[in-house]
């Protein structure tokens, strides 16, 4: 596709105007700039950004870009990894960023119905004044909208207990690349009229449609959690102990697992009491009834306990457990700070298979004399795999895309996959035909034809060019 067709987006401008108005609508390079990126540092001008504030307008806009087969990404704060709301294609960003409404909270049926743009952080606090959480809370949930997290189906730490998004989202209104509006799912906890068009969309990186509208699943509260923190002497033996405690009835609130090697390079960005020279650190939650949360985190700290256990206490006040927290949000940063050109990815492994992919790990780092950093939802085997390199050294970029390749060959060959919550975006689209194999790819790409006739919605991503 050509933004040259019928010209280009900039052709349009003054339809996009009577859509939206003088005020959202951007066209000044200095002004478009930002929208251009997201967190994977991948960067393309865009011609136009439009910022709609209603369902209607996102409709209009969607319909005059079908109309002139322009490119069209839909785009939240940009926090995502792997350069999925990057215009690629230059054309048009359609930012959300102004649809923030709440519509509903029913607390009666524990529901939620909330616009795109409105970020995670700010759900979290308007339901939780009603007695109840949104399980998905991706590290950037502060910033990250949840439009954006359903496009990824980013979820977070609690999924281990709660699940994702896909089990999290009951229905979404949203506008086809054709610019149709469609709704999809149910207002209730169960139903199973038609094909489960919610889960398809969820995921797709916003190369099928652009949701407008997400009725969200709210969660009572927890009355209490206890928060462990467990000190190994070597990463097999923290890798083991996330298997048995992923064996037994008590499933954790969250089960996070930090490497030795992060534990060192989050050291001076971190207030919590870290351990000195440890092989790995995890930090494990458990929730629900008081009277019953004693019993809980003793059957959680036995089966932690191997021979590779140098510690295990319990974070007794709220400024230890904040400070937990924020040692695990500020590794991704800090470890950028560090190494601003890392290779970041989210593989998944079966939890059994968890000491096998660290050793590989570290077994590629070592053939590939590369350092690689591990961290991550432990619970459900979901591990930020963190490649550090420098990008001014042309013969370490060379090694590292090899041993990229190997993580993936690994991850797949314990019946893995690529991506647990980043999603695919540009980072991963020329590997996916490696996990899925060629008649399933192919129907996904009739899927998307019949959504998007045009190819409008996020091209040049999800499929291998």
């Amino acid at each position: 596709m050509s933004t040259k067709q019928n010209n280009s987006a900039a052709a349009y401008l003054e339809k996009f105007i009577s859509i939206v108005g003088t005020d959202n609508v951007l066209n000044d390079p200095a002004d478009v700039w930002p929208y251009g990126y997201d967190n994977s540092r991948r960067h393309a001008q865009p011609e136009i950004v439009a910022l709609p504030s209603s369902h209607e307008q996102v409709r209009d806009i969607v319909r005059l870009c079908f109309e002139n087969k322009l490119p069209l990404v839909a785009r939240g704060r940009g926090t995502g990894t792997t350069g999925a709301s990057v215009p690629v294609k230059h054309g048009v960003v359609l930012s959300l960023e102004r649809m923030i409404r709440f519509i509903k909270i029913d607390a009666d049926n524990r529901v939620a119905v909330v616009e795109p743009g409105i970020t995670n952080q700010a759900v979290q606090d308007k339901i939780g004044e009603n007695g109840f959480f949104w399980p998905p809370d991706p590290t950037s949930a502060a910033y990250s909208t949840i439009g954006g997290n359903l496009a990824c189906n980013s979820a977070g730490p609690r999924a281990i207990k709660y699940g994702t998004p896909r089990e999290n989202v009951l229905g979404l209104k949203a506008i086809t690349g054709k610019g149709e509006e469609i709704r999809t799912g149910v207002y209730t906890t169960k139903g199973v009229v038609g094909y489960d068009l919610t889960r398809l969309i969820l995921g797709s990186e916003g190369t099928l449609a652009v949701i407008t509208e997400a009725t969200l699943k709210m969660t009572p509260l927890p009355q209490s959690k206890r928060t462990l923190q467990a000190v190994y002497k070597d990463i097999r033996s923290a890798a083991d102990a996330v298997s048995s405690i992923m064996a037994q009835p008590v499933i954790p609130y969250t089960l996070e697992f930090i490497d030795g090697q992060a534990i060192e390079m989050v050291r001076k960005y971190s207030s919590a009491d870290l351990p000195v020279d440890a092989g790995a650190l995890l930090i494990i939650e458990v929730d629900g009834q008081e009277a019953c949360l004693d019993d809980a985190a003793q059957t959680i700290s036995k089966a932690a306990t191997n021979t590779g256990l140098l510690e295990l206490k319990t974070a007794t006040t709220q400024t230890e457990i904040d400070a937990l927290w924020a040692t695990r949000k500020a590794l991704s940063p800090a470890l950028r700070n560090i190494a601003p050109n890392k290779i970041n990815e989210d593989v998944v492994v079966p939890v059994s298979n968890i000491p096998d992919l660290i050793e590989g790990l570290e077994k590629l780092a070592s053939k590939y004399e590369i350092k690689i950093v591990n961290f991550g939802h432990a619970g459900n085997g979901n591990i930020h795999t963190n490649l550090l390199i420098d990008s001014t050294d042309k013969a370490q970029v060379t090694r590292s895309q090899a041993c990229l390749d190997e993580v993936f060959s690994l991850v797949l060959n314990l019946n893995g996959t690529l991506s647990g919550e980043h999603g695919v975006g540009m980072e991963k689209m020329n590997y996916i035909d490696r996990e899925i194999d060629a008649v399933t790819l192919n129907l996904m790409k009739e899927i998307k034809t019949l959504f998007d006739p045009h190819g409008i919605l996020n091209p040049g991503k999800m499929f291998p060019e």
